[in-house]
């Protein structure tokens, strides 16, 4: 079976290899050096001019020190492995000791990161000096769970929203059920005359009308979630000028003054969507207005973005609520089921553009509505003009 070390057991074995390479290393070359120089050293002749014998017969004193030459050489290879063994000793543990030091913030990035679940990822690694690649891996690891818990963040909001959504869309199409059975109920319970199946078909039909319009609201706000799958140029100046021929009958039931300022604002996108979405706006400025008030519609051009504008008075806003009005089944005022603005912010998003709201000292509501200019007018564009 293959015995697989840990990283500090590879660094600490990796550190005493380096050094018994380089001490295996020094002694041969110490050894050399010293066994070249004790070779080369000059041989000393004695010469005796007496008639006296030498002390010692120059072969012997030649002999005695080739002995000493060997006994020298040996005992320093001798030492030199005692020593060069105690230093790889030395090195081991001084290895596995730096080993350990150098990976103790690989190991604290480890013990965070099993430390950390969904409940629990607000925990960061610890950046300790000095400013190193380990360091820098740190600051990599706390961003990248930055990241992630900023993206489960907004999946906890994604999600809560959706849910809301669902429930808000449930009770919607329940309540006009609930009407329509109440009404037969009520009805049916007893001997109904001719004006109570009249008044009852009356509330159905409010009912189902009602259900309709929300179902209508449901299925243009699934679209513009879903993009724009058909891109045509359109004169968002156009488009104002149907939806406000149509829309008179209901701004006189208001006695809403409707004023007009459209100049050429031509775009790419959806016809469908963009139809619904100034729809949308101009029906939701008549709407939540006050009896006698007045709207304003104004296209044009600016820089790379043609604008649409839609001003309308009405009762006085706080700042800080305009954007609930963007959300889902939020209410201003009047009946309608809430989806008028969450619709115009899809429409939109799904074109690349900008919507900003401000809410007026007088009251009511400005919506401006930017979206990138086609930059090819349209035939019917091009002769509008200033209205």
């Amino acid at each position: 079976m293959t015995v697989r070390l840990s990283a500090r057991g590879r660094l600490a074995l990796l550190y005493t290899a380096l050094v018994l390479a380089a001490g295996v290393t020094l002694v041969a070359l110490t050894y050399v050096l010293v066994r070249h120089g004790l070779a080369s050293r000059p041989r000393l002749f004695v010469w005796y001019e007496s008639d006296d014998p030498p002390p010692m017969d120059p072969a012997q004193a030649m002999e005695k020190l080739d002995r000493i030459r060997a006994e020298t050489l040996s005992q320093l290879l001798t030492q030199s492995v005692i020593a060069l063994a105690v230093v790889t000793v030395l090195a081991a543990v001084i290895g596995w000791l730096v080993a350990g030091r150098v990976l103790r913030p690989i190991r604290a990035m480890s013990a965070t990161a099993q430390r950390l679940s969904a409940e629990n990822i607000g925990e960061r690694v610890p950046v300790t000096p000095p400013a190193d690649e380990l360091a820098a891996l740190a600051r990599t690891i706390n961003g990248m769970l930055d990241r992630l818990q900023a993206g489960i963040a907004d999946r906890d909001r994604a999600l809560h929203s959706q849910r809301m959504f669902v429930a808000n869309a449930a009770h919607e199409l329940r309540t006009p059920l609930t009407t329509m059975r109440t009404a037969i109920d009520v009805t049916l319970d007893g001997d109904p005359d001719t004006d109570e199946l009249i008044g009852m078909s009356v509330d159905v039909r409010d009912a189902v009308v009602h259900s309709q319009r929300t179902l209508d609201g449901l299925l243009a706000l699934a679209r513009s979630h879903a993009g724009t799958r058909r891109v045509d140029r359109t004169d968002l100046a156009d488009v104002a000028t149907h939806i406000l021929d149509t829309a008179g009958k209901d701004a006189a039931e208001h006695d809403v003054d409707v004023r007009t300022d459209l100049r050429p604002a031509p775009v790419s996108g959806d016809p469908v969507l963009l139809d619904r979405m100034v729809r949308n706006l101009v029906d939701n400025a008549i709407r939540h207005n006050e009896f006698g008030g007045r709207v304003t519609v104004s296209t044009g051009v600016a820089g790379p973005h043609s604008w649409l504008r839609v001003t309308n008075t009405g009762a006085r806003l706080e700042p800080s609520t305009v954007d609930e009005l963007f959300e889902p089944f939020v209410r201003g005022s009047g009946d309608g089921a809430g989806l008028g603005l969450s619709i115009v912010r899809a429409v939109v998003e799904a074109h690349h553009g900008t919507v900003d709201v401000e809410t007026p000292s007088g009251g009511g509501l400005d919506v401006v509505v930017r979206l990138q200019a086609s930059r090819q007018r349209s035939s019917a564009a091009a002769t509008n003009g200033c209205r």
